[in-house]
């Protein structure tokens, strides 16, 4: 995960034709996604690791804030890029708009 959705932000960053609303979108989904990923799988390493499974309150509690921030983000966008393909594909002439 981290290497491809590494890739897809290298690409869309550094490719100046892929500087187009869809590309965007996943640039912005790919970043949401690494989120997501690095609020609870370093904690879950460091569980598996030293065969611990404790975890504060306070660190669940953000845990839990930041990973659900991040799924909500991706769905939002998840239906922004639907929008935006069922704009440019049934109304062409208003997709400028």
């Amino acid at each position: 995960a981290l290497l491809g959705n590494g890739l897809i932000i290298s690409a869309v960053a550094c490719g100046h034709h892929l500087h187009t609303p869809m590309f965007f979108f996943l640039l912005n989904l790919a970043l949401s996604d690494l989120g997501s990923i690095c609020t609870t799988v370093p904690k879950a390493m460091h569980n598996s690791l030293w065969d611990t499974s404790n975890i504060s309150y306070t660190g669940c509690a953000a845990q839990l804030f930041f990973f659900l921030f991040f799924i909500v983000a991706e769905f939002s966008l998840l239906t922004i890029m639907c929008y935006d393909r069922y704009v440019s594909i049934c109304k062409p002439l208003h997709y400028g708009t």
